[in-house]
């Protein structure tokens, strides 16, 4: 059960979506990481591993991709902030056993508000476009758990998923 004290903040006392003012907040470095997975055929993840996928290098254009959406996120999310952001970290990771590629974004500020809606997007995106360069040879390609691994910096300080 939430605590009574807790709100939606993108909404105002009249339950208006609105777009937060965070004009009095500190500046403060933040940091957020976020990941996600994508699931496909082993024979499509070892096209991207050797890179004989028909569009070349997915990894590469991928980790372009995440980087771009990080930086256009307040494009893609109506309440989202524009931020300067000062890093976009993207690595993947490939796990044969599960024949998935996972994929991993760190994103930086010097802001008012924080980059948790920037490493998300990024990772999204990231995994999207792999899908988009493998579908003609794999539809079935699942996208699973992107969720925001760690936050930092601002009034409510450092969070992890699981508590730890």
């Amino acid at each position: 059960m939430p605590d009574k004290d807790l709100h939606f903040t993108h909404f105002d006392a009249a339950g208006q979506a609105h777009m937060v003012d965070v004009a009095a907040k500190a500046e403060t470095h933040r940091v957020a990481r976020a990941r996600g997975r994508i699931r496909m055929l082993p024979q499509t993840l070892a096209m991207i591993e050797k890179g004989g996928a028909m569009k070349g290098d997915v990894l590469g254009v991928a980790r372009l991709a995440a980087i771009q959406a990080a930086k256009k996120s307040a494009e893609l999310i109506p309440l989202c902030h524009p931020l300067p952001l000062t890093r976009v970290a993207v690595e993947f990771g490939i796990d044969r056993a599960a024949s998935e590629v996972s994929i991993e974004v760190t994103t930086e500020t010097l802001g008012r508000t924080g980059v948790e809606m920037e490493a998300l997007t990024a990772a999204s995106v990231g995994l999207l476009t792999i899908y988009d360069m493998c579908k003609a040879v794999d539809r079935g390609m699942a996208m699973v758990e992107i969720s925001l691994m760690e936050k930092s910096g601002g009034k409510s300080g450092y969070w992890r998923a699981g508590g730890a």
